[in-house]
């Protein structure tokens, strides 16, 4: 039987989601980034865990700005991006694409997923069916795409996009709701898309979060996801052309 982890996922920041992922075998708690040091140690104390490990997936700062506060309280380890090493505060150990990092009995591949940001990583943890994105992807979105090229983001989603079916994308933003409105806008006619918008309507009136998604809805309905499909590029006038189809769809979104 595969190892089970606990994930707590609770609000913070304006519209961030804090994790805190816990393998009871162990009693090992990690942080997956940190939007704000003093909800995770609340966070944490009220779930009676303790962290031993920060796991950032990128340097901004609403994601590795409370490190070094939890760090010194916790006197926890911080492992993050090689490619940004020099931008995590109080990074102990460098991760890169291939990596394997484990929690407690249980055990996460790193994915390079830069374009957000250069060296932008997720984790994945295949027996749990669960991968914690950052910002490279977001229920019916994608991050924007600062630091990388439009090439660069696509082939990132080409990985997210290989993972199984099955598995839960924890990602860092409740920005569902806006990115629905969007999505309608590039395929009206998408049934499992209206569907999923009705979904998050109800969801949100009732205040509840409609993340973690689940990656074989998002292949649906998430137009960055869809950029290969023959009809999007003929639609966003790129066809046969993935990467410039998805740099449309992200041009409009960045305009919407």
């Amino acid at each position: 039987m595969s190892v089970l982890i606990e994930i707590h996922q609770f609000p913070c920041l304006n519209d961030n989601y804090g994790y805190l992922v816990h393998e009871p075998g162990s009693g090992a708690t990690i942080a997956i980034d940190t939007p704000d040091a003093d909800v995770y140690l609340a966070e944490a104390e009220k779930m009676g865990w303790q962290i031993s490990e920060i796991w950032n997936t990128h340097w901004h700062p609403d994601h590795a700005g409370g490190n070094l506060k939890i760090k010194e309280v916790t006197g926890c380890r911080i492992i993050g991006p090689a490619g940004e090493a020099d931008k995590i505060p109080g990074i102990d150990k460098r991760l890169k694409g291939g990596d394997r990092v484990e929690l407690g009995a249980a055990t996460a591949t790193v994915i390079d997923v830069p374009g957000h940001t250069l060296g932008h990583i997720a984790f994945h943890f295949p027996d749990q069916d669960v991968a914690f994105v950052g910002d490279a992807v977001f229920a019916l979105g994608c991050g924007r795409v600062f630091e990388g090229t439009m090439e660069m983001m696509w082939e990132s989603l080409k990985r997210i996009k290989k993972l199984p079916k099955k598995t839960r994308l924890y990602c860092a933003h409740e920005y569902t709701a806006s990115n629905a409105k969007f999505a309608v806008t590039i395929e009206p006619e998408n049934k499992a898309l209206k569907e999923y918008v009705a979904w998050i309507e109800k969801r949100r009136a009732e205040g509840k979060p409609t993340v973690p998604a689940l990656l074989e809805r998002e292949l649906e309905t998430n137009p960055f996801l869809r950029a290969d499909l023959p009809e999007m590029q003929l639609a966003m006038g790129h066809a046969g052309n993935a990467a410039a189809t998805f740099g449309e769809i992200r041009g409009r979104k960045d305009r919407f």
